[in-house]
C-alpha cells in the first residue's frame, strides 16, 4: 500500500526499462534531480534481486517513498502490474498501482483490444498524463510517442483511448546491426534532404521492404549517392507516420520523447501537411510521476 508515508514531501520516481534504469529525487516543490542513469535494466537483475536493488537506492538517497514505471512492472519485471484496459485514465492507473512494500508502488501500463486488433504500452502513460497535467498535449486528439517501438495514441476527454505501436526504432537498430544494410546505415541520422525524400517516399507508398533494398541496389550500381542512414530513417519514418495518421484528426500532434527522435517526426508529419508540438520526454515523465504521487497524499 501506499503507506503512511507523505508522498507531497517528496519522492523517488525510477523510470525501469528492459536495460536501462533511471532516477530522481523529486522535492515537495517539484524541484527534481537524477540521482541515478546506469544499464541496470530489470532482464540484469537475478531473481529475487529487486528489493535489495530498492534498498540500496533507499540507503544512498533517503527513505523517500518510491514511484516504479516501465517494464519493472512486466513479466520480466518485479512483480507484473497488470494493463489498465483502454480507454485509461489517470485516475484508473493510480488504483492499479502495485505495492510490493509499503510505501514501493509499481505503475501499470495500458492495454487496447478491439476485434483482433491488440496493443500495449508500459512506460509512455506516465508521460502521456505528464503532458496532460500541463496542458503540453491536447485532451482530446492524437499524439506519438517516438521511440523503440512508437505509440500512436488518441486521446479521449483525457484517458488514453485507442493506440497503435509501430516497430520503427528496433527495425532500424536491427538493419544497422544485421543483415545486407549494415554497412550504409552507421552514419547519424539528420532532417536533411536525404531524410525528407525518404520520408516523402515512406509516406506516399506501400513498399517499405522493397524500397529498404533498393539502398543496397542504389549503392552497388553507384545510382543517386545520398546519406543512406538518413534516408532509411525518412523511409521508417514516413511508412510509420502514414499508419499513425489513419487515426485520423486535423489538429497538431503532440510528440513527446528524445528531442533528437521527435524533431525526425515532426519533418515527416511537416512534409504530410500537418503541424506538430515537441515534448521532452524527460521532463514530461517527472511531470507524469508527480501527477500521480499527488493523487496517493
Amino acid at each position: 500500500m501506499a503507506g503512511d508515508f507523505r508522498w507531497q514531501n517528496g519522492f523517488i520516481a525510477v523510470d525501469w526499462g528492459t536495460t536501462n534504469r533511471r532516477a530522481w529525487m523529486v522535492a515537495a516543490g517539484g524541484q527534481a534531480h537524477e540521482i541515478l542513469d546506469d544499464s541496470l535494466g530489470v532482464l540484469k537483475i537475478e531473481d529475487g534481486g529487486f528489493p535489495a536493488e530498492i534498498a540500496s537506492i533507499r540507503q544512498h538517497h533517503g527513505e523517500e517513498p518510491v514511484l516504479l514505471a516501465g517494464m519493472i512492472g512486466s513479466n520480466r519485471g518485479w512483480i507484473e502490474a497488470p494493463y489498465v484496459p483502454a480507454p485509461a485514465s489517470l485516475d484508473a492507473i493510480v488504483a492499479a498501482i502495485r505495492w510490493p512494500q509499503d510505501g514501493v508502488g509499481i505503475v501499470p501500463g495500458v492495454s487496447y483490444r478491439s476485434g483482433r486488433d491488440a496493443d500495449v504500452m508500459r512506460g509512455e502513460e506516465v508521460q502521456i498524463f505528464g503532458a496532460l497535467a500541463e496542458e503540453l498535449a491536447p485532451r482530446d486528439g492524437l499524439l506519438c510517442h517516438p521511440g523503440t517501438h512508437a505509440k500512436w495514441v488518441r486521446m479521449e476527454s483525457g484517458a488514453i483511448g485507442p493506440f497503435r505501436s509501430v516497430m520503427t526504432g528496433e527495425l532500424f537498430s536491427t538493419l544497422s546491426r544485421h543483415g545486407i544494410l549494415i554497412d550504409r546505415l552507421q552514419e547519424d541520422v539528420f532532417p536533411n534532404d536525404d531524410f525528407r525524400a525518404g520520408a516523402e517516399h515512406g509516406l506516399a507508398h506501400d513498399d517499405l521492404t522493397a524500397e529498404l533494398f533498393s539502398i543496397r541496389a542504389r549503392y552497388l550500381l553507384g545510382v543517386g549517392a545520398c546519406d543512406n542512414a538518413s534516408y532509411a530513417s525518412g523511409l521508417l519514418i514516413g511508412a510509420d507516420v502514414r499508419i499513425g495518421l489513419a487515426f485520423g484528426g486535423t489538429g497538431p500532434i503532440a510528440l513527446i520523447g528524445r528531442p533528437d527522435l521527435t524533431a525526425l517526426y515532426a519533418e515527416a508529419l511537416r512534409l504530410a501537411g500537418r503541424d506538430a508540438t515537441q515534448i521532452d520526454g524527460e521532463h514530461a515523465f517527472l511531470l507524469g510521476a508527480r501527477a500521480i504521487a499527488e493523487r496517493l497524499t
